[in-house]
Protein backbone atom coordinates (compact mmCIF):
# COMPACT_ATOMS: atom_id res chain seq x y z
CA UNK A 1 0.00 0.00 0.00
CA UNK A 2 1.21 3.54 -0.95
CA UNK A 3 0.96 6.27 1.00
CA UNK A 4 -1.73 8.09 -1.12
CA UNK A 5 -3.86 4.18 -0.40
CA UNK A 6 -3.24 4.47 3.69
CA UNK A 7 -4.46 7.55 3.16
CA UNK A 8 -7.72 7.24 1.75
CA UNK A 9 -8.49 4.17 3.99
CA UNK A 10 -7.86 5.74 6.68
CA UNK A 11 -10.82 8.47 5.64
CA UNK A 12 -13.29 5.87 4.48
CA UNK A 13 -12.03 4.49 7.86
CA UNK A 14 -12.90 7.73 9.69
CA UNK A 15 -16.41 8.75 7.58
CA UNK A 16 -17.58 4.84 8.18
CA UNK A 17 -16.91 4.61 11.67
CA UNK A 18 -15.35 7.54 13.60
CA UNK A 19 -17.99 9.79 12.49
CA UNK A 20 -15.37 12.65 11.78
CA UNK A 21 -12.31 13.54 12.23
CA UNK A 22 -11.20 14.87 15.86
CA UNK A 23 -10.26 18.69 15.18
CA UNK A 24 -6.36 18.85 14.25
CA UNK A 25 -5.18 20.06 17.43
CA UNK A 26 -6.85 17.11 19.82
CA UNK A 27 -4.99 14.79 16.33
CA UNK A 28 -1.44 16.93 17.24
CA UNK A 29 -1.93 15.82 21.18
CA UNK A 30 -2.99 12.07 20.28
CA UNK A 31 0.04 12.22 18.06
CA UNK A 32 1.97 13.12 20.81
CA UNK A 33 0.16 10.51 23.28
CA UNK A 34 1.04 7.99 20.26
CA UNK A 35 4.71 8.93 19.76
CA UNK A 36 5.18 8.59 24.26
CA UNK A 37 3.79 5.01 23.98
CA UNK A 38 6.54 4.14 21.25
CA UNK A 39 9.24 5.84 23.35
CA UNK A 40 7.90 3.94 26.20
CA UNK A 41 8.96 0.66 24.80
CA UNK A 42 11.80 1.33 22.94
CA UNK A 43 13.21 2.85 26.27
CA UNK A 44 12.17 0.31 28.03
CA UNK A 45 12.89 -2.88 25.74
CA UNK A 46 15.64 -1.50 24.21
CA UNK A 47 17.15 0.99 26.57
CA UNK A 48 18.71 0.62 29.64
CA UNK A 49 15.13 1.29 32.09
CA UNK A 50 13.74 -2.20 33.01
CA UNK A 51 10.76 -3.51 31.13
CA UNK A 52 7.40 -3.74 33.44
CA UNK A 53 5.52 -7.02 33.53
CA UNK A 54 2.72 -4.80 32.27
CA UNK A 55 5.12 -3.33 29.01
CA UNK A 56 6.08 -6.92 27.92
CA UNK A 57 2.85 -7.53 26.09
CA UNK A 58 2.97 -3.81 24.26
CA UNK A 59 3.54 -4.65 20.52
CA UNK A 60 5.94 -2.16 18.83
CA UNK A 61 4.32 -2.64 15.61
CA UNK A 62 1.13 -1.90 16.75
CA UNK A 63 2.38 1.53 18.53
CA UNK A 64 4.15 2.29 15.44
CA UNK A 65 0.79 1.47 13.50
CA UNK A 66 -0.96 3.95 15.88
CA UNK A 67 1.12 6.91 15.01
CA UNK A 68 0.91 6.49 11.28
CA UNK A 69 -2.73 6.24 11.75
CA UNK A 70 -2.69 9.84 13.12
CA UNK A 71 0.08 11.06 10.67
CA UNK A 72 -2.56 10.08 7.67
CA UNK A 73 -5.49 11.91 9.47
CA UNK A 74 -3.40 14.74 9.93
CA UNK A 75 -2.52 15.13 6.59
CA UNK A 76 -6.14 13.70 5.10
CA UNK A 77 -7.71 16.90 7.32
CA UNK A 78 -4.83 19.31 6.14
CA UNK A 79 -5.04 18.80 2.79
CA UNK A 80 -1.54 17.35 2.08
CA UNK A 81 -0.60 14.47 -0.24
CA UNK A 82 1.87 12.47 2.07
CA UNK A 83 3.15 10.91 -1.41
CA UNK A 84 4.27 14.11 -2.87
CA UNK A 85 5.38 14.92 0.51
CA UNK A 86 7.46 11.75 1.22
CA UNK A 87 9.15 12.28 -2.40
CA UNK A 88 9.85 15.82 -2.29
CA UNK A 89 12.08 14.86 1.44
CA UNK A 90 13.23 12.19 -0.06
CA UNK A 91 15.13 13.89 -2.82
CA UNK A 92 16.18 16.96 -0.45
CA UNK A 93 17.58 14.86 2.20
CA UNK A 94 19.35 12.84 -0.44
CA UNK A 95 20.49 16.06 -2.31
CA UNK A 96 21.89 17.42 1.17
CA UNK A 97 23.39 13.68 2.73
CA UNK A 98 24.29 12.11 -0.16
CA UNK A 99 27.85 12.05 1.16
CA UNK A 100 27.70 13.01 4.97
CA UNK A 101 26.88 9.67 6.14
CA UNK A 102 29.57 7.93 4.43
CA UNK A 103 31.87 10.58 5.89
CA UNK A 104 30.56 10.23 9.25
CA UNK A 105 33.66 8.78 11.17
CA UNK A 106 30.91 7.72 14.39
CA UNK A 107 29.29 5.46 11.64
CA UNK A 108 32.14 4.00 10.89
CA UNK A 109 33.08 0.48 12.75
Amino acid sequence: MDLKGAQRDVHEWISKYGVRYFDELTNMVQLTEEVGEVARIISRRYGEQSEKESDKEKDLGEELADVIFVVLCLANQTGIDLNEAFKKKLKEKTKRDKNRHHNNKKLKS
